[in-house]
């Protein structure tokens, strides 16, 4: 199978899940624990994203300024500070740790 050939089969895939979605009854959907499943996946698929991109080079998963940098930014989060303070702060550790050879 080649390449375009998996991009083909699961561009086939999405659009006939996203058409089976069509067919699920109102009811179904508007119950409470549909919703909160469809809350909670969101902030997994976010906080996977999130890990995938500091952690992963390639096929290997590599620690460097970037790890110290998303701790910073869920620190200052948590405390409630504002986002260009949060992404300012994180660029900055990042930005020292590379520059001092730390963390490359």
């Amino acid at each position: 199978m080649t390449l375009w050939n998996a991009i083909l089969l699961a561009a086939i895939a999405c659009l006939a899940l996203k058409a089976v979605g069509y067919l699920v009854p109102p009811s179904v959907l508007e119950a409470p624990r549909p919703a909160r499943i469809a809350d909670l996946l969101t902030v997994a698929l976010l906080a996977a994203l999130v890990a995938v991109q500091s952690l992963a080079s390639g096929q290997e998963i590599v620690v460097d300024a970037r790890v110290p940098a998303v701790l910073v930014a869920a620190g200052l989060l948590w405390m409630r500070q504002s986002f260009l303070v949060v992404v300012f702060a994180a660029a900055l550790v990042a930005a020292l740790l590379r520059l001092f050879g730390v963390a490359t």
